[in-house]
């Protein structure tokens, strides 16, 4: 892995090395885990009844949030780039579905933290829909600037990923039937089944097609934070209930994701230099 940057600052050098970043985010997301693991156990309250520390419930967002903050200014790195490989939009997209989640995050934590509630719809229902939709769009574009050329044997993969994902999606979904006769709220719960099974596809797609090469790790980082989502949301669909509360162990997923973006988003930066420095030395050769 290149560390170094060609026309950058030293200080630009020592701090924000691809190495360095990656090594951050695998930190990040060790700690994250352990913090989960350690400190999720509810306990009881004078109520009698088992709840989470708020002190812990905080930590967990913050976990996620930064996650998703550090890949959203990594991802507008690459949109900013003009030697990126990939489409700048594709990164441009990225980024916008990484800030939206932070803030789509933000919002439900304060809704559940400060306010004490659990509305099924809110504010920050807004900037998850349009995190989704970013992301989406910036993964069919990575998609489709990239000639798809499967074996058959890989779209049979891509196929039973598709159907077991949306069967999962399907049994959740029926498991966890909202009462709620609201159209807005019932549009919003489809609407995130049909995004992660979608994301799921388009995930096993660019896994498939990317596979192979320096600059695919980047894409093998993408694909793997897409899993992580999906494993994420199907989890608190399953928990969802009157007496749900944030911090189960498998909540762990949404940082994950949020640092897998990120990694994949510093080695497409890291790949693209290198790239554009060994074109220049073929043409001074």
């Amino acid at each position: 892995m290149n560390s170094s940057y060609k026309n950058s600052p030293p200080l630009s050098k020592s701090l924000f090395t691809t190495q360095k970043i990656v090594l951050a985010s695998i930190g990040w997301g060790v700690l994250a885990l352990l913090y989960f693991l350690l400190f999720s156990a509810k306990v009881p309250g004078s109520d009698g009844v088992e709840t989470r520390a708020e002190w812990y419930v905080i930590g967990t967002n913050i976990f996620e949030a930064l996650a998703y903050l550090g890949a959203g200014i990594l991802c507008l790195r690459n949109w900013r780039s003009q030697q990126i490989v990939s489409s700048r939009n594709v990164w441009l997209a990225i980024a916008i579905g990484m800030i939206s989640y932070v803030l789509g995050g933000i919002f439900f934590g304060y809704t559940e933290i400060v306010l004490k509630d659990e509305p099924d719809a809110s504010i920050g229902d807004v900037f998850f829909v349009l995190s989704y939709i970013s992301l989406g769009v910036g993964m069919i574009l990575a998609v489709a600037a990239r000639r798809i050329n499967l074996e058959k044997w890989q779209w049979l993969i891509v196929l039973a990923i598709g159907v077991f994902g949306s069967l999962l999606a399907w049994w959740i979904s029926m498991q966890q039937a909202t009462n709620s006769e609201e159209l807005l709220v019932v549009g919003l719960n489809w609407f995130y089944i049909v995004s992660d099974v979608l994301l799921l596809i388009i995930a096993t797609i660019l896994l498939l097609a990317f596979w192979g090469g320096r600059v695919a790790q980047s894409w093998r980082m993408i694909a793997a934070a897409a899993f992580s989502l999906y494993i994420a949301d199907m989890w608190f669909k399953y928990a969802q209930g009157p007496n749900y509360q944030s911090g189960e162990i498998l909540e762990v997923f949404w940082v994950f994701s949020g640092v897998l973006f990120g990694m994949g988003a510093a080695l497409e930066y890291d790949a693209s230099l290198s790239r554009t420095r060994r074109e220049r030395t073929r043409k001074r050769a």
